[in-house]
């Protein structure tokens, strides 16, 4: 009787169970008195439209927290430090004004006309768009009274072949990767105007192995063309919040297939970011996540091998340039060491002849 044939889990149903994992995870936190406290400040802080995003990015890249000057002193308890230099954005500014319009019934919103068949007209005060530039800053600005958290401490601890690993995450990254001091502390950034990735310096290896993937993923999933706005895709759309929800996630999944431990940190990120009891964040963009995390870790995969490869084929060539140069060395000494008697018999002759 032929023997039954196994049938092994796919990559995608192994992401598929570690997302399980991390939407099970986060649920314990939302009940908490102190992730209530975290939504209420949190909730004072505006979402940003696209243009004031890109506007804030080439300006601060690194920026997390904006208010205004006002707003930090009154409702955040800090001050701007002196000398810092404000981030200057877009804030609506409608006005009204009154315009003649044509008129239409309120119940089935159809163009009313005259009698002798032209369209009705009415006067009514329209709300019309408008826009100034004003000035806010960065929670890395300012000082003053500590803003609620989530407790989300600093990962620590080595990773197996750090260096290696970390080449294949440069060597699959589409964008440069690479260290700076970052002054307002954030771990990393990715750069959505000029196509970069930043990492801070001097983190552990846990820290710097999840934050490049986390930014990777908002390469991968949340990259922008400022050029043109008229025609925002789906996922430009997407609030701050949710695309920190879907990075966060994507680095947990990645970091997990890796045996790189991240539980506690992602669970807590991504409950402060996704602003919901029931996670809808976080479910609407499970498959995006999944598969996302899926094409990271076959490309990474792939990237570590030609890695392994590259160190191997690297370290053979050394082994035979040593075993050559012991060789060149050994048939030197024994040169030097053999006895010179042909020198020594001519002399010796020459004696006898004299």
């Amino acid at each position: 009787m032929a023997e039954k044939q196994k049938n092994y889990p796919s990559q995608y149903d192994k992401v598929k169970e570690i997302t399980d994992q991390l939407e099970a995870g986060i649920q314990n936190l939302f009940e908490s008195d102190q992730y209530k406290q975290w939504l209420t400040t949190m909730s004072r802080f505006h979402n940003y439209s696209l243009n004031n995003t890109i506007l804030i990015a080439m300006q601060k890249p690194d920026a997390t927290l904006v208010a205004g000057y006002t707003a930090w002193q009154n409702q955040f308890g800090r001050q701007v430090l002196k000398g810092e230099k404000a981030i200057r954005i877009l804030a609506p500014t409608p006005y009204k004004k009154k315009m003649e319009v044509e008129a239409t019934d309120p119940h089935t919103g159809e163009i009313l006309k005259n009698p002798d068949g032209s369209t009705k007209k009415e006067i009514q005060e329209v709300l019309m768009p408008a826009f100034k530039v004003v000035s806010v800053f960065d929670v890395s600005q300012t000082e003053g009274r500590e803003l609620p958290s989530l407790g989300v401490n600093e990962l620590t601890g080595d990773v197996q072949q750090f260096e290696i690993f970390m080449e294949a995450l440069k060597q699959t990254c589409p964008v440069p990767i690479a260290f700076e001091k970052i002054d307002s502390g954030v771990k990393g950034y990715f750069h959505t105007v000029e196509n970069r990735i930043a990492l801070q310096e001097g983190m552990s290896q846990v820290q710097t192995i999840k934050t490049a993937i986390h930014e990777m993923a908002h390469q991968k999933l949340h990259s922008i063309t400022p050029k043109d706005t008229k025609e925002i895709p789906a996922e430009e759309k997407l609030s701050r919040n949710h695309k920190e929800v879907e990075a966060e996630s994507v680095a947990y999944t990645v970091c997990q297939h890796y045996g790189i431990e991240t539980s506690d940190y992602s669970f807590a990120y991504i409950a402060g970011w996704s602003q919901g009891k029931e996670t809808p964040e976080l479910k609407a963009s499970l498959n995006r996540i999944r598969t996302a995390a899926s094409e990271l870790i076959t490309a990474i995969d792939a990237q570590l091998q030609v890695e392994e490869w590259a160190q191997t084929a690297e370290k053979t060539e050394k082994d035979s340039k040593g075993s050559v140069l012991a060789d060149l060395h050994e048939k030197a000494e024994k040169t030097e060491q053999k006895p010179k008697t042909k020198g020594k018999k001519k002399a010796k002759a020459k004696e006898e002849s004299l």
